[in-house]
């Protein structure tokens, strides 16, 4: 089996002592590739050294919504230039988060527009994080015609009606830990109803931790308890569904 983890944060600090073994785990349980999230002044540099120093793993950078009141002057150039890099596959984790109160609502709805616009320029999928903020993420992908390159909603927590609307964008959906806890019906039931060719899995580690090592740090190899829940409520076995949630990354993410 040839996992793909679409989601994960390997430079994050929680791996600075075992960051080596971490991986190692992740390519001993299947994982064949990865794509790490650059998504501020910090973690875009370490995401490039990491893509620099492991061949199956991939980039996506961009400004997350959290730190939108930090983006400056420059740094969508700063953006624009690494993706001409082959390992940069996508923009983001871009959005909007009115969970944490960190950015002004303001500040994050302009950050977003602005990378969305650098995105169709350049022709690059996106990668939507949405906490709390259904409507406004909706309007605004509309609004700035994000169906043109499309993308990924990534950990979807949202409603079917929402799922739908983004599906009808041309989006796909991917799902993590939260498939696996036992009081998490609406991700079950939304998965339940996306079409397994718009369906993707990640761990989104070191956070989002699936049964039964909730609590503790997640890691890339537990990509494999999401892929063996979500054939569960496919109904399909778990080889059929790593099949084709590796082949719906590589084509989503235009990895050869």
């Amino acid at each position: 089996m040839e996992l793909f983890d679409t989601h994960t944060h390997l430079d994050a600090p929680q791996f600075d002592e075992d960051r080596e073994e971490v991986i190692a785990r992740a390519v001993e349980s299947g994982v064949t590739r990865m794509i790490n999230i650059g998504f501020n002044r910090e973690t875009i540099p370490s995401t490039m050294k990491l893509i620099e120093t492991y061949d199956f793993i991939y980039a996506a950078v961009g400004w997350h919504p959290q730190d939108a009141i930090t983006m400056q002057e420059g740094d969508l150039e700063w953006i624009a230039s690494l993706c001409s890099h082959k390992k940069v596959v996508a923009i983001g984790e871009i959005g909007l988060d009115y969970y944490w109160d960190t950015s002004p609502k303001d500040v994050q709805h302009r950050v977003l527009r602005s990378q969305i616009g650098l995105a169709r320029e350049l022709n690059m999928p996106i990668v939507i994080h949405n906490r709390d903020a259904h409507e406004d993420i909706i309007k605004i992908l509309r609004e700035e015609k994000a169906s043109e390159v499309g993308g990924v909603m990534h950990s979807f927590s949202g409603s079917w009606e929402t799922a739908k609307m983004v599906l009808d964008m041309g989006f796909h959906l991917s799902f993590g830990g939260p498939i696996t806890f036992k009081n998490a019906k609406q991700p079950k039931e939304v998965l339940a109803q996306v079409p397994l060719d718009r369906l993707l899995i990640e761990t989104d580690a070191p956070y989002l931790t699936p049964h039964p090592f909730r609590g503790k740090r997640n890691e890339s190899a537990h990509v494999r308890l999401v892929a063996e829940a979500a054939a569960q409520i496919k109904g399909i076995t778990v080889e059929e569904l790593v099949s084709i949630t590796t082949q719906n990354g590589l084509e989503r993410f235009d990895i050869r």
